[in-house]
């Protein structure tokens, strides 16, 4: 069975995923807006994928986090530049270059079927090669005028299917979508 590739995103309303330089400010104070107890579906997300796999600009951000958010779950880092692991990455990181249909074939003979895919250019490249199946994406109700895009060029079209849509009360609102293929 081939491993199904999932994406679970914030963006800007205007599309961005971070400032130009990588700033993801407005969106933790964006998230102060949050109720206590609500995460927008992300923990039953987490618990339907077996592995991440993310870009290095990502990881380097994530992995300011404390607690690291990702517990025991594996995590593969895609990058041309590093040719090591930073110290303090937890055990279960894994450092890969190479193209996404490789990445998606490592990870499956590791076992791992369901994968969260995250990080700009991780998602376009992964998305340009037609290995995405579902994109979850929040719009917050901000706009940055500029910053990194979630979407980039595409070799062509392609089609998605609107899957359920939630309007939360504090401006959020999250399109839960299914990739249909080309157009």
């Amino acid at each position: 069975m081939p491993s199904v590739c999932r994406v679970f995103i914030a963006t800007s309303l205007d599309g961005f995923i971070s400032r130009q330089d990588g700033s993801i400010d407005w969106l933790e104070q964006a998230n102060r807006l949050v109720p206590p107890g609500e995460d927008c579906g992300y923990a039953a997300f987490m618990n339907s994928v077996d592995a991440l796999v993310m870009g290095r600009a990502t990881f380097e951000t994530v992995l300011r986090m404390s607690p690291w958010p990702y517990g025991d779950k594996p995590v593969y880092v895609l990058s041309r530049t590093l040719s090591a692991l930073p110290p303090g990455a937890p055990p279960s990181v894994r450092l890969v270059c190479g193209e996404p249909a490789s990445v998606v074939s490592l990870a499956e003979a590791h076992g791992c079927r369901s994968l969260y895919v995250d990080g700009g250019l991780t998602i376009q490249a992964f998305l340009a090669d037609g290995l995405i199946h579902e994109l979850i994406i929040t719009s917050v109700p901000v706009l940055l005028g500029a910053g990194r895009p979630l979407f980039g060029p595409l070799p062509g079209d392609i089609k998605l299917r609107l899957l359920r849509s939630r309007a939360y009360p504090f401006g959020f609102v999250q399109n839960h979508y299914t990739v249909d293929g080309d157009v």
